[in-house]
């Protein structure tokens, strides 16, 4: 299901799962959202919510806090932040939502280290705001379960690369993969930022590809697009992309 709404271009890929797809002109992460799996009263996941403002001042947040609330979805009812990496397009809006909703924030152990040391280095390299949060938990490799509401259970894979404690995220039972920026459409992510690694990116890539997927969710667009849908495109694209490693 596409709809158009702005600087994002919401799909539905299950009944508690949306994808909120950047449009902008300028640099920002797709985002997220398993609707109604945790207990309590901020039963929503968000997934990379990205940057508050980026560098060309588009608000990103306030737009994806509007497309959000067009499927009928708050800010306000968010229990979980998860970050598959600190890089600030996809954490920089941990901050807003965590005082709108005082959600937790989950992200590696080694992503975490990563933050606190070079990463905030690097932030300041480039200009960019640090991103303040503070982990509720770390995610490791292995099986997480959402929720009993309705249940959700993710694998949670290390997959460095891009950089050095970025995870993804894989649904068996939907299929659905999670790539953060290690896997785009028709591209690989950067690792020429500090903490990346072109091989470990490769051995990233290749564990990823020995998953079953029908959908592949990117943390980025390209200009060949963005979610990949069908497990033979999805195979064809893992093979275009080994060539880049």
């Amino acid at each position: 299901l596409y709809k158009s709404s702005g600087y994002y271009k919401p799909v539905k890929l299950a009944e508690n799962f949306y994808c909120y797809i950047w449009q902008g002109r300028g640099n920002n992460c797709n985002t997220c959202l398993f609707t109604n799996v945790l207990r309590g009263d901020r039963p929503h996941v968000i997934i990379d919510p990205g940057h508050t403002i980026n560098e060309l001042r588009e608000t990103c947040f306030d737009q994806l806090s509007k497309s959000l609330e067009a499927d009928g979805f708050k800010i306000d009812d968010i229990g979980l932040i998860i970050n598959t990496h600190s890089h600030s397009d996809h954490c920089e809006a941990n901050e807003p939502i965590i005082q709108k909703s005082k959600a937790n924030v989950a992200i590696s152990e080694e992503e975490e280290e990563f933050r606190r040391t070079l990463g905030e280095r690097m932030y300041t390299m480039f200009g960019a705001k640090v991103p303040q949060f503070t982990p509720l938990f770390y995610l490791q490799e292995g099986n997480l379960n959402l929720g009993a509401r309705n249940k959700v259970e993710l694998q949670i894979l290390h997959t460095p690369g891009h950089s050095p404690g970025s995870i993804c995220l894989y649904w068996p039972d939907n299929k659905t993969l999670i790539t953060g920026d290690v896997v785009f459409y028709g591209s690989i992510g950067r690792t020429d930022f500090p903490g990346g690694s072109l091989s470990e990116l490769k051995k990233s890539i290749d564990k990823l590809s020995q998953l079953d997927v029908e959908h592949l969710v990117p943390g980025h667009s390209t200009e060949l697009g963005n979610i990949i849908n069908g497990k033979k495109n999805v195979e064809r694209n893992f093979q275009a992309v080994k060539l880049f490693v």
